[in-house]
């Protein structure tokens, strides 16, 4: 499997009044044309991760790695408009919550237009039926209708949808979906990571798949990195996820509810402060 994304001991950090936090602590990984999972609590360093690497960390934060390397080209080398080009078409990120990502007083149209003109040379009316047909793409109907509404318009499953669509539209090789299903219910949830696994597949993109939801990363990634405190504690293969070994990933496991082992009452995480300093693992194939 060729690699596409390569990062090097990535370290975020932000000072405060009472020192330096590190958000993210040395992690390194590797990425392929697959589905890479990250998944851990809230505040473990998952969108920090990803935000990292598209270099989207703001001041005073700092971002620090031995690379960042897109096809062996490294991302921290590269000047704010070389990351312009970076962006978009060749790296997306779709956010967690649609309302705060799409612009309220454009519509919908005119969004996905302006993605898609920024990273190719093309009139409006091709942009038009380019952004129509990535509309068709997410399994939205009546895409002409929505192309002329606004974001306010439109429920939460169809805002992840747009941002999916805009995200892809540059037709990028690399996809980072911050919790994309994470404001959506079940039903919609499912059609959303159809959609996504079936772009994934058809273009031969990298994925990497951002939640805190165990169960449904071990059915739709094919690795998942396990994340404590801003390390890496665990590499499994998705499909084995509930054979981890470490003992934060089995709390994880033991937290959650299960319906062929109906249990009286769920396990409490107890957390060891050796997890805290232990050596990251690396998560390269």
């Amino acid at each position: 499997m060729s690699t596409l994304l390569d990062v090097e001991n990535l370290w975020v950090k932000f000072p405060t009044r009472n020192g330096v936090f590190d958000a993210v602590r040395g992690v390194s990984f590797s990425l392929g044309r697959e589905r890479l999972g990250i998944v851990g609590e809230s505040g473990s360093g998952k969108s920090m991760t990803g935000r990292a690497i598209l270099r989207l960390i703001r001041s005073p934060g700092i971002v620090e790695a031995g690379h960042v390397s897109l096809h062996g080209d490294n991302l921290l080398d590269k000047s704010e408009k070389e990351m312009r080009s970076v962006r978009g078409e060749k790296i997306s990120m779709v956010m967690q919550d649609p309302k705060f990502s799409l612009n309220p007083v454009m519509t919908v149209g005119a969004q996905i237009i302006e993605a898609y003109r920024l990273h190719a040379k093309a009139t409006k009316a091709e942009a038009y039926r380019k952004s129509v047909e990535m509309l068709e793409a997410v399994a939205i109907r009546d895409p002409e209708r929505v192309m002329k509404a606004y974001p306010h318009e439109m429920s939460g499953g169809m805002g992840q949808r747009i941002m999916i669509a805009m995200m892809l539209i540059p037709n990028p090789e690399i996809l980072i979906a911050d919790e994309p299903t994470s404001a959506l219910d079940v039903s919609v949830q499912g059609q959303v990571l159809s959609i996504m696994d079936k772009l994934v597949k058809d273009r031969g993109m990298g994925l990497i798949f951002i939640s805190h939801d165990l169960n449904l990363v071990s059915q739709f990634c094919d690795r998942v990195l396990i994340m404590y405190s801003g390390r890496i504690v665990e590499v499994c293969d998705a499909d084995k996820l509930h054979e981890a070994k470490h003992p934060y990933t089995q709390g994880l496991l033991g937290s959650l509810p299960r319906f062929d082992e109906p249990r009286d009452r769920l396990q409490v995480l107890t957390r060891d402060p050796a997890w805290r300093d232990a050596p990251s693992v690396e998560g390269r194939t």
